[in-house]
């Protein structure tokens, strides 16, 4: 259904408090080459001020193990379609992240299906340079972790908060260096320890929202339930590694699993998602079928408080959301009845 114009208009002014008006020299992104979900996703905005948008991992149309993926695309303002890229080393790998850091696009992590569905958290990290086509492995993650996020600070560091490591969550800050390829601990997570939740940093100032906790362990099997919580870190200016965590209120309607987010300049912006945390393939945990929420939402960190724009595209199973223009856009997901998509989809109101 079609966003009415009222609608449009309100969610219009929304975004411009997040984003500042620049051409997207490029019109709208045509879709990937395959329909894939789980894909790790960032943008680098060129020297000559185009905008070259880029897709990593994640899981294919089939769903099963087998359509776990290592494939890798690329699209720059302007170009008809998408290329592929040469694949990420190793093997196939879901709930990867990538991160843009400078003209380079850093990829942490991910987990790997093996044939009796074991799932083991991957230690690599790679600086993927577009400018050869070539993946430089780095320092490898102290604690290898999944389904964390992934944010850059000062265009040098990058801060993966919180996240699942082979047997249950766990609450480091890990800091990777991209000028020492080193890493450090900043100050833990104090929420409860999460995986596929979602998040992004402004200035000097983080938020993380949702994801899924380990409620108990009950003969010997995890129960899983969705976390409510929502955190604000600020990083010490003179200290990148110290972080003074508050809680924030929870944000509208029910907590997500896996959304969209990206942040803007002044606030972070989430989009889909869903309310049932899921295996790989769709299926929650309960044995329910998940399906992706509709409404989308966004932090102010000026106000200190949440905004609350209106209905977004059906989408879920998402490593991040990236900026066209004056716009965001989701690339790839999984919208309903589980089905893995191609399309780029516009945040509605963006561009408009």
């Amino acid at each position: 259904m079609a966003t009415p114009p009222a609608t449009r208009s309100a969610v219009a002014a929304l975004l411009a408090l997040w984003l500042p008006l620049q051409a997207t020299g490029g019109g709208e992104v045509p879709p990937l080459p395959v329909a894939v979900s789980n894909n790790a996703v960032a943008a680098i905005r060129n020297p000559d001020g185009s905008t070259s948008l880029f897709s990593f991992l994640g899981l294919l149309e089939g769903k099963s193990r087998r359509d776990v993926t290592n494939r890798a695309f690329s699209w720059s303002s302007g170009a008809p379609a998408w290329k592929e890229l040469p694949p990420v080393p190793g093997r196939g790998r879901l709930a990867g992240v990538a991160v843009t850091v400078g003209q380079r696009v850093f990829l942490f992590g991910g987990y790997t299906v093996g044939e009796d569905h074991s799932e083991v958290s991957t230690a690599g990290v790679f600086a993927f340079d577009p400018s050869g086509t070539r993946y430089l492995e780095r320092a490898p993650m102290p604690i290898p972790v999944d389904d964390s996020i992934a944010l850059a600070y000062r265009d040098r560091w990058v801060y993966l908060v919180s996240g699942w490591h082979d047997k249950g969550n766990v609450s480091q800050v890990q800091v990777y260096d991209t000028q020492t390829d080193r890493w450090q601990q900043a100050t833990p997570y104090p929420g409860a320890p999460v995986f596929g939740h979602a998040g992004g940093l402004v200035g000097n100032q983080l938020l993380v929202a949702d994801g899924v906790r380990v409620a108990a362990i009950e003969n010997g099997k995890r129960r899983f339930e969705m976390s409510a919580e929502c955190w604000v870190g600020t990083i010490d200016p003179a200290d990148p590694f110290h972080i003074r965590w508050r809680r924030v209120p929870a944000h509208p309607g029910p907590p997500r699993y896996r959304m969209a987010a990206g942040a803007g300049a002044s606030g972070v912006l989430f989009v889909g998602g869903s309310a049932n945390p899921y295996n790989f393939n769709g299926i929650g945990y309960n044995g329910v079928a998940s399906e992706p929420a509709t409404m989308l939402f966004a932090w102010d960190f000026a106000r200190d408080a949440w905004r609350d724009p209106g209905p977004g595209p059906a989408t879920m199973d998402h490593r991040g959301l990236v900026r066209l223009g004056d716009g965001f856009l989701v690339i790839g997901g999984m919208g309903p009845g589980q089905h893995s998509l191609a399309r780029v989809t516009p945040v509605p109101g963006a561009g408009h």
